[in-house]
């Protein structure tokens, strides 16, 4: 049982975020702000979605990409941060479980996901 109070203030933190519709095997384009310095810039940070857990603002997802030499390269986003400029979703993946953990001990042409063909 929660208090009707933080969940009442979660819900209009809620409202003003659009995120888009993903799951687990989607390749996600997520754009964050990065502060150096005085500075400001956003950054992409495209992979494939491995897990998503959490409900309510407290909801985050883990995104792995393989970056230079093929080393997996995985973060984890709150869902609703101020950090997260956009989340764009690139392609849908045709795959049968809701935590892909699997992932990280393949490599090649293994690692892939199959696109999910709509009719």
């Amino acid at each position: 049982m929660r208090n009707k109070y933080i969940e009442q203030f979660e819900q209009s933190q809620l409202e003003n975020k659009s995120v888009p519709e993903f799951r687990a095997g989607d390749t996600l384009r997520v754009a964050v702000r990065i502060k150096e310095g005085e500075k400001e810039r956003v950054q992409n940070f495209e992979g494939v979605c491995i897990a998503l857990r959490g409900t309510g603002t407290g909801k985050t997802m883990t995104v792995r990409k393989i970056g230079a030499n093929s080393v997996g390269v995985e973060r984890i986003f709150p869902l609703y941060s101020d950090s997260i400029e956009s989340i764009t979703v690139v392609r849908r993946g045709r795959v049968r479980r809701a935590k892909l953990f699997y992932l990280r001990g393949l490599k090649g042409k293994k690692a892939r996901i199959k696109e999910l063909r709509r009719k």
